[in-house]
């Protein structure tokens, strides 16, 4: 049975060709074992979008666009403002995605979005916060998957935060105990990190970062780390079904913390410091 995204080749043949490429350090594309593809990153690419990204990541091309309203805050967090992440998963992307309503994969690449934001602490939701416990802003991410060719975890991230830092968000204020909307402003979001995630796949006893669909359909399992920073963890995600082995733990931290310092020095260089201490 193949995965989502997978080319029709025998996978115990493709798991065997694999295997030998990285044990010489090798990937079936020419890269290195713990290389990312190339990775473009452009921002405010949709201009009705209060903020927006286009990620390429090899043959995954992601975009993101934010968009604000006013709203209640959510029950139990009446102090902060709202974060609501959708994802979508074209059908021209891959033949693989077939339309109609989200599926569990498009579900499943919102919630990694989400937690990556969210849990990171990327945004002062505090400060979004107009009259609390009634009136906050509400923050919609939309993304979508417009090709693929495995790994939309981490440019789907990428452009998410991308659009995020560089959002010109409606000003609003409070006048006689009401919001009102200041007609001649835009803001920027308050902006605390800039977190990213890194997938990697698991075969045998290797690890490989950021794996094409071919290479999905081959490995065990993999498992996407989303980094607030360089020292801290904020989400983590199994995405394929199978087994790691235990004793990969300790080179998984390493590698996904040293490429997530690489993955964030190059979203930074796409949004500048926007702020950031």
């Amino acid at each position: 049975m193949y995965r989502v995204g997978a080319k029709p080749y025998p996978t115990k043949i493709m798991q065997d060709k694999l295997y030998e490429l990285i044990s010489r350090g090798e990937r079936l594309d020419g890269r290195k074992p713990h290389e990312h593809r190339p990775l473009d990153i452009k921002t405010s690419v949709i201009e009705k979008a209060e903020g927006s990204a286009l990620v390429t990541l090899g043959g995954t091309k992601i975009i993101a666009g934010v968009k604000t309203s006013l709203g209640a805050p959510y029950p139990d967090t009446p102090n902060q403002a709202n974060i609501v992440v959708n994802a979508e998963l074209l059908p021209l992307a891959s033949s693989y995605f077939e339309p109609g309503p989200p599926d569990e994969k498009a579900i499943e690449l919102a919630r990694v979005v989400d937690r990556c934001i969210r849990e990171s602490k990327m945004l002062d939701l505090e400060k979004l916060v107009y009259i609390p416990g009634k009136s906050v802003l509400v923050i919609y991410v939309d993304v979508y998957v417009l090709d693929y060719d495995g790994n939309y975890f981490d440019p789907s991230v990428l452009a998410s935060v991308a659009a995020l830092a560089t959002a010109k968000v409606p000003a609003f204020h409070v006048r006689d105990g009401e919001v009102v909307l200041d007609p001649e402003s835009r803001v920027g979001l308050p902006i605390k990190k800039l977190p990213v995630s890194v997938t990697v796949g698991f075969l045998r006893d290797k690890i490989i970062v950021d794996p094409t669909a071919l290479e999905e359909s081959a490995i065990d399992t993999s498992l996407v780390l989303g980094w607030s920073d360089e020292n801290e963890v904020a989400a983590i995600q199994k995405s394929l079904p199978g087994l790691m082995r235990e004793s990969l733990l300790d080179e998984l931290i390493t590698v996904t913390r040293e490429k997530s310092i690489e993955l964030r020095a190059k979203l930074m260089s796409a949004v500048g410091r926007i702020g950031l201490p």
